[in-house]
């Protein structure tokens, strides 16, 4: 990623996930593209920005409505990463889900 995305004018929703992965890719790695190659796809995306370090993962994903994040949570290969993630990659993580009253962004 590395990039901060351009979203529309509020009102719209974030989804933040934060996490601790587990020792190993595992197949994380693969997965991941994939999972951002298939959210960009879906009706109501409106970017995602992710960063980790040794600790700590965080991805942010903006979406149009409470509808299309309900509708990429029960993407069938978005549910298969779901369950991987439980049994393979994470120690933890959590999920929430925000609306976006206002932004601001500044770039040189």
């Amino acid at each position: 990623m590395g990039k901060i995305a351009k979203t529309p004018e509020p009102p719209y929703y974030a989804v933040i996930f934060s996490s601790q992965r587990t020792e190993g890719d595992k197949g994380y790695g693969k997965m991941s593209d994939k999972m951002v190659e298939l959210a960009s796809q879906q009706k109501g995306f409106l970017g995602l920005e992710s960063a980790r370090d040794n600790d700590l993962g965080l991805t942010v994903s903006y979406w149009e409505s409470l509808e299309a994040i309900s509708n990429w949570k029960e993407h069938s290969f978005h549910k298969i990463a779901q369950e991987k993630g439980k049994t393979d990659w994470y120690q933890s993580y959590s999920l929430r889900v925000c609306k976006v009253e206002r932004q601001t962004f500044f770039e040189l």
